[in-house]
This record gives structure tokens, C-alpha cells and sequence, in this order.
């Protein structure tokens, strides 16, 4: 391995900082959209059979919301009730949106991050071609002979870097749209389940006498 570094010569070290984020990158998001830290199967229906009697106590909403990124958005609702007995359906729908927004800004944190690594990999691999191209003309002496070696040096910086730039592009390239989609799916998922929860909460509104 180090003897490729060397081969590819300085403008390798940029492709190798990209390919430590990116992997960083893809081990934390692997790690943190996880099903069951962002949306449990069953966490909707057992809040709505914890709360089919009643509103449950603060202390189980603050549970709900630090278990998952669906029980910040589905605690978000509970409090919007427990705080505002007279909530109307509009506020209601709002509470939930608004955490929903926040939740979905969540989940797509250092993902602009890995798709700048996945577009500008490739770039990079190409900065070290037209190095090495630039160090293949410059073997060239004016007497019309060459250097072997600078020529061959100049032939594994361009190779080199342009292999290695598209090693890390693709990979990250792959991850970054499976990511996405995860992203997606989550999000339909939370809208849905604060579509289902609330005319199940505003049960426990008081209406004002018409």
C-alpha cells in the first residue's frame, strides 16, 4: 500500500482524506438509521394503547421521545395536547410538521457531506491524471530524449489517481442513494403515523361550546 502511495505520488493524499470521511461518514449513518433508532415497527401502535384511556404522564412522553426519531415527532403531539387541552385539529397538525421537519433534518445530517465526496472523488482522481500528464511532458528533454523514470513516475500518477478517485466515488456514490431512499421510506413512515395518531389524540380536546 505504500509503495502505490509513493507510485501516485502527492496528489493521492486528498483521495485518501475523502476515502477516511467517507467511510466515517457511511459507518455513522449505517449506525444511525438503524430501524430501530429512527422508526420502531410497533412504537405506534403501542402509544396508541397507551393513550386509548388517556394522556399518558410527562415523564413516559419524555421516554417516548428520546427512544427514537418517530417518538420525538409522536411525543411532539402528545405534548402539543397535554399543553393545550383546547388544541384545535389545525395546531395539532402543525406540532407534528413542525417536528417532523426537524426529525427529517436529522436524519439527513453529513449526507450534503458524503454526496460532495462522491461528485468530487472523481475530480480529484482527474487533478492527479493531468499531474501526471504534466510530469510525462516534462521527462521530455529538448534534445528530444527522455527520462524513464520520470516518465514512468509521471504514467503511475495519472493511472494511479484516476483508479483510486473512482474506488471512492462509487462506493460513496452507492451509499449516498441507498441513504436516501432509507431517508424517504422514514419519512413517509413518520407522516403516516402522525396522519394516524392525530384524530386519536384530538379525542382528548375540550371544545368550546358552540
Amino acid at each position: 500500500m505504500l509503495s502505490i502511495i509513493q507510485a501516485a505520488g502527492w496528489p493521492i493524499w486528498p483521495l485518501i482524506v475523502c476515502s477516511i470521511v467517507a467511510l466515517a461518514l457511511v459507518i455513522e449513518r449505517l449506525s444511525s438509521l438503524r430501524e430501530s433508532r429512527v422508526a420502531p415497527p410497533k412504537l405506534l401502535d403501542e402509544v396508541i394503547s397507551v393513550t386509548r384511556a388517556n394522556l399518558p404522564a410527562a415523564d413516559v412522553v419524555n421516554k417516548l421521545a428520546e427512544s427514537s426519531v418517530l417518538g420525538r415527532v409522536l411525543a411532539a403531539g402528545l405534548r402539543g395536547v397535554i399543553a393545550d387541552p383546547r388544541i384545535t385539529e389545525e395546531a395539532l397538525r402543525g406540532a407534528f410538521e413542525s417536528a417532523g421537519r426537524t426529525a427529517v433534518h436529522r436524519l439527513e445530517r453529513y449526507m450534503n457531506t458524503l454526496g460532495t465526496i462522491a461528485s468530487a472523488a472523481p475530480l480529484l482522481g482527474l487533478f492527479g491524471t493531468v499531474v501526471g500528464m504534466i510530469e510525462i511532458f516534462g521527462s521530455q528533454a529538448p534534445t528530444g530524449g527522455s527520462n524513464p523514470v520520470l516518465l514512468a513516475h509521471g504514467i503511475s500518477v495519472a493511472l494511479y489517481n484516476t483508479a483510486f478517485g473512482l474506488i471512492i466515488a462509487i462506493p460513496s456514490l452507492m451509499f449516498y442513494r441507498y441513504f436516501r431512499g432509507l431517508i424517504e421510506a422514514y419519512t413517509l413512515e413518520m407522516e403516516q403515523a402522525a396522519e394516524r395518531l392525530v384524530p386519536h389524540l384530538l379525542r382528548f380536546a375540550v371544545r368550546a361550546p358552540v
